[in-house]
């Protein structure tokens, strides 16, 4: 959790939520919060919760099954239809009226809100469908679809943006492109919650993020310090030998500075490469949900 609950968009505490007709809860006493200008990452495997805190936090439920919700500065079920002026949604799976041409749908969307909207021209633009304002939707591919979705949430301007997987369906230049949107949210004091499977766009984008598993939340930490604490404390260093044979050998990081034998090789040997063994984001998932995504299927603990 952020330190200064004055400076939190969203404050989660002891949230619990269950289902009609269940008799598991789908979220069990799960705490956190986000503070003014973060992204934070909401991470899981499948059924682990983060979708209905998620629908939660964009008021989707008349009612919690316990606990309490503030976002900014009032507690979710006493906010009304204001609260769609001051929030933006981008969902996984784009829903567009597909006659319509990618500019109507967003001056369509754009009529929604009371608030002013920016020029659904200049957001095409910046994700590069100015070209195709004028085509109808049902002729744009996946990305392009993703790439509308997205565009639409900016349209009202709000502070506050949830993203649901926004770079899916991107090929690496419009995944790059959308990625540095998010950043420039950022930059100009938006907060962003981004749910997602893909632990790049975490490690390039979020700032802390929450792993989820069977309702609760198993960690939540900034992830530089994830990456950490879950990786081992050593160093690996490939050096080229005598005979010219790439070798590698691992130093623990502590009294590296004293070890004699890192200390031999950086200064007789030409260096191959040097690495930290800090775990990826993607080992971390793995450790933490016992889910690989890879495979998606649960690993051995």
């Amino acid at each position: 959790m952020t330190k200064n609950s004055d400076a939190n968009i969203i404050d989660v505490r002891n949230l619990v939520y269950k289902y009609p007709r269940t008799d598991t809860p789908a979220v069990k006493g799960v705490s956190f919060s986000i503070g003014r200008g973060e992204i934070f990452g909401l991470l899981g495997p499948s059924g682990a919760g983060k979708s209905t805190i998620q629908k939660v936090l964009t008021h989707q439920f008349r009612k919690l099954g316990g606990g309490d919700v503030t976002v900014l500065g009032k507690r979710i079920e006493n906010w009304g239809p204001a609260y769609y002026e001051k929030i933006g949604v981008g969902f996984e799976l784009p829903n567009h009226f597909l006659r319509l041409t990618g500019l109507e749908n967003l001056r369509f969307f754009a009529s929604l809100y009371a608030s002013p909207t920016r020029d659904p021209v200049e957001l095409l633009d910046i994700v590069g469908l100015g070209n195709a304002a004028n085509t109808r939707v049902s002729d744009y591919s996946k990305g392009m679809m993703m790439r509308l979705n997205f565009v639409r949430a900016l349209l009202h301007d709000p502070e506050l943006l949830f993203f649901d997987e926004p770079t899916s369906g991107l090929d690496p230049v419009n995944a790059r492109i959308v990625k540095q949107i998010i950043r420039d949210l950022q930059s100009a004091g938006k907060t962003i919650v981004l749910t997602t499977h893909n632990m790049l766009d975490v490690e390039e984008l979020c700032g802390r993020c929450g792993f989820m598993i069977r309702g609760e939340m198993a960690t939540l930490d900034t992830v530089s310090n994830l990456k950490a604490k879950f990786g081992e404390r050593s160093l690996s260093v490939s050096y080229f030998d005598a005979a010219r044979a790439i070798r590698t050998e691992l130093f623990p990081l502590d009294g590296l500075a004293l070890n004699d034998g890192f200390q031999s090789i950086i200064k007789s040997r030409e260096i191959n490469t040097i690495h930290s063994q800090e775990a990826t984001l993607d080992q971390v998932f793995v450790k933490v949900t016992g889910v690989d995504l890879s495979v998606d299927e649960p690993v051995a603990q």
